[in-house]
């Protein structure tokens, strides 16, 4: 069984589109909580698609498991970056672009 990593999906009418202040919080529609990232973003996409016609509604995936547990987020991420090679952990680091060979002094 994969490991649990718990993820909140919820959204709502915000007062404004350039901050997160919603103007009803009794209005607040909680989607669910999710067991890992891929079905709490299906369930956000389909939220999303729903409201799209209205641009004040806005819906955001939460990553619990980042809140309830964050020394072993930590430690997960630690793992994953040791396992890279050198050349894809400099490509993490600059959004996949990479180092450029020949170009160090």
């Amino acid at each position: 069984m994969a490991k649990q990593l718990l993820h909140l999906v919820f959204g709502g009418e915000l007062t404004a589109l350039n901050k997160v202040e919603f103007r009803d919080l009794s209005k607040v529609h909680f989607v669910g909580i999710f067991p890992n990232f891929a079905s709490a973003r299906d369930a956000w996409k389909s939220a999303a698609q729903a409201t799209v016609d209205n641009a004040h509604m806005r819906y955001f995936v939460v990553h619990l498991h980042d809140l309830l547990q964050p020394e072993e987020t930590a430690a997960y991420a630690k793992e994953v970056m040791a396992k890279l090679t050198p050349r894809k952990r400099t490509a993490a680091k600059t959004g996949g672009k990479g180092a450029k060979p020949g170009r160090g002094k």
